[in-house]
């Protein structure tokens, strides 16, 4: 009996560590398929209801939730690369410099636009010289979190203070900003996609030892400010 129990323990444990990263894997699919395909989906509902008026066959058919969010997702997808693929060249970038002067003109939009294209910014190119993920402790001084810096800044005594992003496990799109004074962070030598890894797999992908420095380089904090 006691054997059984044994085998009874070491396979549910095995199945749940086969699951978890399946489940965790979908998770993260299913919110990026939901957010790209919400984008298109107004536009491919309409289109739909628009020739089921002619087709009504054609348009019940295509007109199933699944489908419209699948063909939506697809829709997405092309409009990304295409925008990606245009803004290589002058044309292109030059479009998107009009839509950016267009939206530096509506009250509170550019705001949210500007922070956001700089939080991308931040995060895609590491200026050399520079460590953008960092620890620092958080809930408690007692443990430690995953931080992005997104700039260096002063107060008004002079004290050199760190604007970091914390995102969420296992979505990491979610997440806390907290204002840290640049001596209380703990620098890593990890790159961002290593630390996107590290909290997407809630902590199952990464390092055995845990690559950071003991104290945050005062060079560094120069050249974040910058």
């Amino acid at each position: 009996m006691a054997k059984r129990q044994l085998y009874f323990k070491r396979y549910l444990l095995t199945g749940l560590l086969t699951i978890v990263p399946l489940w965790l894997t979908w998770m993260v699919f299913k919110f990026v398929f939901g957010l790209l395909s919400e984008v298109s989906a107004p536009l491919v509902a309409g289109f739909v209801s628009v020739l089921g008026s002619t087709w009504p066959t054609t348009g019940e058919l295509l007109g199933q939730p699944w489908l419209i969010s699948l063909i939506a997702f697809v829709i997405t997808l092309v409009s990304l690369y295409l925008v990606g693929f245009a803004a290589n060249f002058v044309i292109g970038r030059r479009l998107i410099e009009g839509m950016e002067n267009l939206i530096q003109r509506i009250p509170v939009v550019h705001s949210i636009y500007g922070g956001t294209k700089k939080l991308m910014s931040v995060l895609q190119n590491k200026p050399s010289g520079t460590q953008r993920v960092v620890l620092i402790n958080f809930p408690s001084p007692e443990m430690k979190s995953i931080g992005f810096v997104t700039r260096v800044m002063q107060d008004a005594s002079g004290r050199e203070l760190a604007a970091v992003y914390v995102p969420t496990t296992p979505n990491p799109t979610g997440g806390y900003l907290e204002i840290v004074p640049v001596e209380q962070l703990t620098a890593t030598d990890w790159s961002v996609d290593q630390a996107m890894a590290f909290l997407l797999s809630a902590g199952a992908v990464g390092a055995e030892t845990l690559p950071f420095a003991a104290e945050w380089p005062g060079a560094q904090a120069n050249d974040l400010r910058h």
